[in-house]
């Protein structure tokens, strides 16, 4: 008897690290562009591949495919139109936030609602926003120095690394943790130097 209860303790912890796992992939892809990631979730788990957590089935219906289809297929032809694309990463970010928010805890289960909404916050909500940040900067960066022509390169990457993240949290989450990691830590340190960078300028 014991055994078995340690083994359903060992399997829900198991899929409650699952599910931060994905959420966390998930809320990364939310920083690169807001409604791929969220129509990859809603196609895994009309497909069974995702399961949501009581009180988001929605985002698993038939109607929020068509509406996550016009909003993903509108926010990526927008990135690229000149001008367009900067105006809308002012919207983009808290967007992206939200997102993540969403995204963590609708497939977190097994936790309470206070550590859900913690998580959801933190861990969705902050990543999501680092991610964006880190991509708004580039795009500005690509703006100064090419006059806007490489913008559009700058957006086929951020598709890219959407629709991959986002894959890669639903079907290798843990894959998805490791390799999302190593790119926070990258963008913090690029922070750190260029935070650096500038208290040395205002010093000289």
């Amino acid at each position: 008897m014991k055994a078995e209860n340690l083994h359903c303790i060992d399997q829900e912890d198991m899929e409650a690290l699952l599910g931060i796992a994905i959420g966390i992939g998930l809320s990364a892809a939310c920083g690169f562009r807001v409604f791929v990631p969220l129509l990859i979730m809603n196609l895994a788990s009309l497909s069974g591949q995702l399961h949501l957590s009581p009180g988001f089935a929605w985002i698993g219906s038939y109607h929020t495919t068509i509406a996550f289809g016009i909003a993903a297929i509108a926010e990526v032809l927008a990135y690229y139109i000149p001008l367009l694309d900067h105006l809308l990463d002012t919207v983009a970010t808290p967007a992206a936030v939200v997102a993540g928010i969403i995204t963590t805890a609708s497939v977190v289960t097994d936790l309470s609602p206070f550590l859900k909404a913690t998580l959801a916050l933190i861990a969705g909500g902050g990543i999501a926003g680092l991610v964006q940040g880190a991509t708004v900067g580039l795009r500005a960066k690509s703006g100064i120095t090419t006059a806007g022509i490489g913008n559009p390169i700058i957006s086929t990457i951020e598709l890219i690394g959407s629709f991959f993240t986002a894959l890669l949290a639903v079907l290798f989450p843990v894959v998805c943790l490791v390799l999302t990691g190593f790119f926070l830590i990258f963008i913090i340190t690029k922070a750190g130097r260029l935070i650096r960078g500038r208290r040395k300028k205002t010093e000289t």
